[in-house]
C-alpha cells in the first residue's frame, strides 16, 4: 500500500494512503414510512386508500387489498384462534425481510431494551455474557455492579436464571431475564471451576451504567483509550479520560492509541463529537440518501481540539458503522495512522421510528461517506498498516515495527504492542514509510 504525507502541522500527523477511493454520502428520511403506515391502517379500518395514493402511487396501495383480504380470511376462517397483532407484526417482518438486514421491526419490549442499550443505562446485574454451545458464560462483570459485588467471576457458567435453565436460551433472552427494575431480586445458579456443585447467588438489580470508554497510561507518556461503543455520553467520557491521562502523566501526552476494535458503532453524533476532538477543521462525514442526495455534512470546529500529538487507531473486522466513520475521518485528514485489519463495512444510516403501540421501526435511510468521498458500506476502512491479530504478515514490513531483541512484552495484545512501538519510534516510522513511498513511486 502506498502512503503519502499531507502538508501542514508537525511531522507526526500526516499519513494516509494515496490510493484513490470513491466516496459517497447519506441522509435520513423520516416521514415516508409514517405516511405509508397511515395508508395501511386507513385501508384496514375501512376508510379506503384514495387520499393517501399520492405518497407512492395508486398501484402500490391497491396491492394492499390483497393483504387486507388475506388478513380477513385468516382472522375469520383459520382453524385456530389467531391474534391480529401477531399476524400484522409477522407481515411487517416479512415485508422488511425483503430489504437489507439492518431494517427491522422491533416489538415493544425489544425496542425498550434497544433504547436502554443506546442510553447506556438500564436496570440489571451488570454481567457481560456470551454463548459457548449451550453454555451461558460470564465474560466479565461490570465494575461496581451487583454481579461484581456478589463475587461473580469471568468464566462462571450461568446454568439458571430464576430456576429457568439457560441451555436453550439465547443471549438476548438471558439478558432480558436478568434486566428489570432496580431493587428487584433475581436468582442465578452457576457452575464454577473447582466446585462440584452449582453455586446460587441472589442479587438485587441496580441501575447499571455502561462505561463506553476505558483508558490507561503506558510508559513514555503514551495514552491508551478504548471506545467500546458510541453511547449518549461517550464524548464526555473521552474528554474526562484524556484529562485524567494528562494529569497522571504530569504533562501533555506524547501520543495516543485509540482502540476501536470490536466497536460495533452506535450513535453517530457521538462519533462525530469524538472526531471533532482531534480535528480543527474540515469535513468529518457526509450522509447521502435516496438518489445520492446530500442530507447532511458534519464538520469539525477548532474549539476544544486536542494538541497535535501522533495517534494510532486500532481497528478490526468487528469495527463497524460509527467507529468506521471516526477512523475514516481521521485517516482522510492525515490525523491518525490506522492499524489492524479491514473494518466490517457497515456504512449505512438507520433511523428509528416510534410506533403507536410502543414498538419501533429501524430503517436504513442513507449511507456514510468519509471526507475523501469513500463509501464505507460493503468495503470498510482499510488500515494504513496491516497488523493481523497474531502479528504475522505486517504490511508494509517496516523494520521499526519489528520487536527489538530483549524488548519487554508489556501486553499480550500484539496489535497494541505494534501501535505502542510505532508511537515510541514515530520519527523513524515516518522516515521508513517515506522510503517505502519513494520506492513505490519509482517502480
Amino acid at each position: 500500500m502506498v502512503f503519502a504525507r499531507l502538508g501542514g502541522g508537525r511531522a507526526p500527523t500526516g499519513i494516509i494512503t494515496s490510493r484513490v477511493f470513491q466516496r459517497f454520502s447519506v441522509r435520513r428520511p423520516n416521514s415516508l414510512f409514517s405516511l405509508a403506515l397511515v395508508a395501511v391502517v386507513s385501508f384496514l379500518g375501512g376508510a379506503g386508500l384514495v387520499a393517501s395514493v399520492g405518497v407512492a402511487g395508486a398501484s402500490t396501495y391497491r396491492s394492499l387489498d390483497i393483504f387486507a383480504k388475506v388478513l380477513a380470511y385468516v382472522e375469520n376462517s383459520y382453524v385456530d384462534e389467531v391474534d391480529s397483532r401477531t399476524l400484522i407484526h409477522g407481515a411487517i417482518r416479512g415485508m422488511l425481510a425483503t430489504l437489507d438486514s439492518y431494517t427491522v421491526f422491533l416489538p415493544a419490549e425489544e425496542y425498550r431494551h434497544m433504547k436502554a442499550d443506546t442510553a447506556g443505562e438500564f436496570g440489571g446485574l451488570g454481567i457481560e455474557v456470551r454463548k459457548e454451545g449451550d453454555r451461558l458464560v460470564v465474560v466479565e462483570p461490570l465494575e461496581d455492579s451487583p454481579a461484581s459485588r456478589a463475587g461473580i467471576l469471568p468464566g462462571d457458567w450461568i446454568v439458571s436464571i430464576d430456576d429457568t435453565p439457560t441451555a436453550n436460551l439465547s443471549v438476548t433472552e438471558a439478558v432480558k431475564m436478568m434486566r428489570g427494575q432496580p431493587g428487584t431480586k433475581v436468582r442465578l445458579g452457576l457452575f464454577r471451576e473447582g466446585f462440584s456443585q452449582p453455586l446460587e447467588f441472589v442479587l438485587l438489580r441496580d441501575r447499571i451504567q455502561i462505561r463506553s470508554v476505558e483508558a490507561r497510561l503506558y510508559p513514555g507518556g503514551i495514552g491508551y483509550v478504548r471506545i467500546k461503543s458510541f453511547q449518549e455520553k461517550t464524548e464526555s467520557f473521552l474528554t474526562k479520560a484524556l484529562g485524567e491521562l494528562r494529569q497522571q502523566n504530569g504533562k501533555e501526552l506524547s501520543g495516543l492509541v485509540l482502540d476501536l476494535r470490536g466497536n460495533p458503532g452506535g450513535l453517530l453524533d457521538q462519533a462525530v463529537r469524538v472526531a471533532d476532538r482531534f480535528l480543527a477543521q474540515g469535513e468529518i462525514v457526509t450522509t447521502r440518501g435516496r438518489g445520492g442526495k446530500i442530507l447532511d455534512i458534519e464538520t469539525a470546529h477548532r474549539a476544544g481540539t486536542e494538541p497535535d500529538y501522533p495517534i494510532v487507531i486500532l481497528v478490526d473486522d468487528r469495527s463497524a458503522s460509527a467507529s468506521e466513520v471516526l477512523a475514516g475521518a481521521l485517516q482522510d485528514h492525515g490525523r491518525a495512522v490506522v492499524m489492524g485489519t479491514t473494518t466490517f463495512g457497515k456504512g449505512s444510516v438507520q433511523t428509528v421510528v416510534d410506533l403507536d403501540d410502543g414498538s419501533g421501526l429501524k430503517i436504513t435511510v442513507a449511507r456514510y461517506y468519509t471526507p475523501k468521498h469513500r463509501s464505507i458500506h460493503g468495503t470498510g476502512i482499510e488500515p494504513d498498516v496491516v497488523v493481523p491479530r497474531d502479528g504475522q504478515g505486517i504490511a508494509p514490513p517496516l523494520p521499526v515495527l519489528v520487536a527489538a531483541d530483549g524488548e519487554a512484552a508489556e501486553t499480550d495484545d500484539i496489535q497494541l504492542r505494534v501501535a505502542l512501538r510505532t508511537l515510541r519510534s514515530w520519527d523513524a516510522f515516518l522516515a521508513q514509510l517515506s522510503a517505502q513511498v519513494q520506492t513505490a513511486q519509482a517502480e
